[in-house]
Parts: structure tokens; sequence; C-alpha cells
């Protein structure tokens, strides 16, 4: 299988591997956040943060919904964690808004991780 979107993979982790490299770890997501979306707008990265992602059931928009931490180019969901090791949950969730959105890669990167690197979720429906 062709990875998809390869370019916008690597300027997206690129930035999050600056935010680490200066931060380091043990900071909780949010703070992360913060950060790469600085480092996104340095680096002319086109994002959404804390997209709010709508769900809907039968045709009807439900109330509840996802918000995903960055939506990039309009079509890479970017997913920021800070914990011990990267869970099939997470994933999970981000399949979940893969499914929400109708697009087709998210990227998980876990900022606890010594040596970052992306999580690729690709989405096959």
């Amino acid at each position: 299988m062709e990875l998809i979107y390869k370019q916008e993979c690597f300027e997206i982790t690129g930035a999050v591997m600056e935010v680490h490299s200066n931060l380091g770890t043990g900071f909780l997501e949010e703070v992360y956040q913060e950060a790469l979306e600085i480092e996104f707008k340095k680096r002319g990265i086109p994002y959404e943060r804390e997209k709010i992602l709508h769900i809907f059931y039968k045709g009807e928009e439900l109330k509840k919904f996802y918000k995903a931490d960055f939506v990039c180019y309009d079509k890479i969901i970017v997913e920021l964690k800070s914990v011990k090791e990267v869970l099939p949950e997470h994933r999970a969730q981000v399949i979940n808004y893969l499914k929400a959105t109708g697009l087709q890669l998210g990227l998980i990167y876990n900022f606890k991780e010594q040596s970052i690197r992306p999580h690729r979720v690709p989405y096959i429906d």
C-alpha cells in the first residue's frame, strides 16, 4: 500500500519534532498543542485547531461531537498524546474521527516517546 500525503506528513512531522526537541517530555497535551500551533504558523502549515467534527446517525446530526486537536491541509487529522504508549483505543479514536469526516489519514504523535514519530492511522471503508 502506497503512503498518502507523504510531503504533508513530512512537514507536519518536522514541526512536531521541533516542538518535541524544544519542550521534551512531561508536559500536558495542551502545552504541546499550543506550541505546535505556533510552529505550524511559523512554517506556513495550514491547520484548524480543535476542529469540531459532527457525527450523524441515519442522516441526523447528533448533539455529541468530536474535537480533533488539528486538521492540517484540510485532509489530515493530527492527534497529540502525552501517554506512556499509544493504545488501540487511541487509534480507534482517530478512526472514528476519520469516519466522521470522510478523511483518509490520521496521525498520532505521542510526546512521551523519546524519539517522536507519527503513528499513521489510515481509514479504509
